[in-house]
């Protein structure tokens, strides 16, 4: 097996035991309201809700949330939302798959970008086929204002996962590297002996 295939299995398979952990953690130990409600129906039925439990003060929650769109809430719909979007995370695995398929062993960005985008990709798949939603736990927000007799934060990020972290990595890498590692590298001519 080609030094790439290795290197994009690994990564693909550590990033997607990394979200589908935490993700199992995120559901069996944060906070709910009411207590005991069931995960995730009672969410999209809008009968339950993640309550926060803060990491860092003022800037980082866990909340428990179930997310019928793709990464960071964006497209969220009812529906067929979980057909479609199951579909495009097939068609974006196979994407990468053929991307690995044409790439060189040396482009080891690259293939480290595939692996992060295949793993976050296969993670949030699994929910997604699985559950119908995707898991999300991590809140990142201002601190919070006072508002009459509650809290709120004065901008809250939308609530995501390891698997959309990974995502983002991913095809950040592929843009910055995109340019770099299209041609082969050269390889320095040898001295000329004496």
């Amino acid at each position: 097996m080609p030094r790439r295939w290795k290197l994009f299995l690994l990564i693909a398979m550590i990033t997607m035991v990394a979200d589908q952990a935490t993700k199992f953690w995120a559901r069996d130990a944060l906070p709910v309201h009411p207590v005991g409600c069931a995960i995730p129906e009672a969410f999209v039925e809008g009968k339950c809700m993640g309550v926060n439990d803060p990491l860092i003060s003022g800037y980082w929650d866990w909340r428990l949330s179930f997310n019928q769109g793709s990464a960071f809430g964006l497209f969220h719909s009812q529906g067929g939302a979980r057909v479609f979007l199951s579909i495009v995370g097939f068609l974006a695995l196979g994407a990468m798959l053929w991307m690995v398929k044409k790439a060189r062993d040396d482009q080891k960005w690259l293939i480290w970008a595939l692996g992060l985008v295949a793993g976050g990709a296969v993670g949030n798949l699994i929910d997604r086929v699985y559950y119908g939603v995707v898991t999300d736990f991590v809140l990142w927000h201002t601190p919070a204002l006072e508002s009459g007799s509650r809290m709120r934060y004065e901008n809250e990020w939308p609530v995501f996962n390891v698997a959309d972290v990974a995502l983002v990595l991913g095809v950040g890498i592929m843009l910055f590297v995109s340019g770099d590692d299209r041609k082969p590298k050269k390889k320095k001519a040898a001295a000329p002996s004496e």
